[in-house]
């Protein structure tokens, strides 16, 4: 059973997928700042009125599934955790990060933002489509 939440008029469930690559697909992520990532997305997603529902990653690219309200624009969220993650990073592993990257980067400009969670559209369509209509 899927477990809705309420906020003010809505009731939802905005589950989200985010994949993070690595500029150039660099490997360059190491297990303690894969640590320190969740960490900080775990704050940014707490200060954005997101759950953070699970991360993880390997040296190249990073998964993240988050909850969102209503309120929240993907794309401005993003960006901001992008923003957020790549400084904290880039200040705190400066030495190890200039071995892949002479410009101050982390993140690739892209990156892949998935719904998940809830039926699949074949199932949402029919529901949909065999609404009653009310009479003329």
């Amino acid at each position: 059973m899927v477990k809705l939440k309420t906020a003010n008029n809505a009731v939802f469930r905005l589950s989200y997928h985010l994949v993070l690559v690595t500029k150039y697909r660099r490997k360059c992520l190491t297990g303690l700042m894969l640590e320190e990532l969740r960490e900080k997305v775990a704050q940014v997603c707490e200060q954005w009125g997101c759950e953070m529902v699970e991360f993880s990653g390997e040296a190249d690219h990073v998964h993240l599934l988050f909850e969102a309200t209503p309120t929240v624009e993907p794309a401005k969220f993003v960006n901001s955790l992008k923003t957020v993650t790549s400084r904290a990073l880039r200040k705190r592993h400066a030495e190890h990060l200039s071995k892949f990257y002479w410009k101050p980067v982390l993140w690739s400009g892209s990156y892949a933002l998935m719904t998940a969670d809830g039926a699949p559209l074949e199932v949402l369509k029919q529901y949909i489509q065999g609404q009653r209509k009310p009479p003329k």
